[in-house]
């Protein structure tokens, strides 16, 4: 089941590169809930859209994609208009997506380690590790992000291994400890972490669906942690400002 939702998530992602009437098979329309605010519901049906979108030329790539439970949640490159680095959720019912979350920023440079939003390791591990890797992750966003105790980083986080695919941090965390201390000197956070929302899991791979805000803006903060012996090893992230309500055109919400 696991396997074969996957490869219906490929297929849909690749059909907006293609523009084939089946890639959209994977989705029950009727019942679909769309979390990006800025995508409408029901007006246009998805065949119809990907065989527009894939006029223009788009390119799709499916770094690393992953199952929990009736969720596939996938790290995804996009050149349309522009070069987006996303992470995608989808949830399922029987064979079929049925809600869909997604959290997109532009590409980036390489950050001072050399490490893309994308490179790093892609295999899945320790399928028996699942939930204590998604406790361990857990506790480090309400630790850490969310509570602000960034002298804890060193219990969540392996130093020695430590892989930053963050464009302004790099592999060190005395460096991200100061630049969390920074984001939230005197009170005034420049970025912060308010909520959890969801954890998503698979072996050594745990993706976080956050909301808090950036700058002043709400904003939607996804991370994705490949650990190792019970220690974060590796990072992954994009940011995106949440649209003023006013500017949404479905009412489900982000989150």
């Amino acid at each position: 089941m696991e396997e074969r939702r996957k490869q219906g998530i490929i297929a849909l992602l690749k059909g907006i590169e293609t523009g084939e009437p089946e890639s959209v098979a994977v989705v029950n329309e009727q019942q679909y809930i769309q979390h990006n605010p800025l995508t409408r519901e029901g007006d246009v049906g998805l065949a119809e859209l990907f065989a527009r979108l894939a006029k223009t030329n788009p390119r799709v790539s499916i770094i690393r994609i992953f199952a929990d439970g009736d969720f596939i949640f996938a790290h995804t490159e996009y050149d349309f208009s522009s070069e987006k680095i996303c992470f995608e959720v989808f949830r399922f019912d029987g064979d079929q997506a049925v809600e869909h979350w997604d959290n997109l920023q532009l590409k980036q440079p390489a950050n001072l380690s050399g490490h893309t939003m994308t490179d790093g390791e892609t295999r899945v591990l320790d399928k028996h590790l699942t939930e204590a890797n998604r406790q361990h992750v857990s506790d480090f966003i309400q630790t850490v992000m969310i509570n602000r105790q960034f002298n804890q980083l060193s219990s969540f986080i392996a130093p020695a291994e430590y892989i930053e695919h963050n464009p302004q941090l790099e592999d060190n965390l005395s460096v991200l400890e100061t630049h969390l201390a920074r984001q939230s000197d005197k009170g005034d956070a420049l970025t912060e972490y308010r909520q959890l929302h969801r954890t998503f899991a698979e072996g050594n791979f745990v993706l976080t669906q956050c909301e808090g805000q950036k700058l002043g803006y709400a904003t939607a903060f996804y991370d994705l942690f490949r650990l190792d012996n019970g220690k974060i090893v590796e990072h992954w992230d994009t940011t995106e400002t949440i649209p003023p309500r006013s500017d949404w055109v479905n009412q489900n919400g982000k989150f």
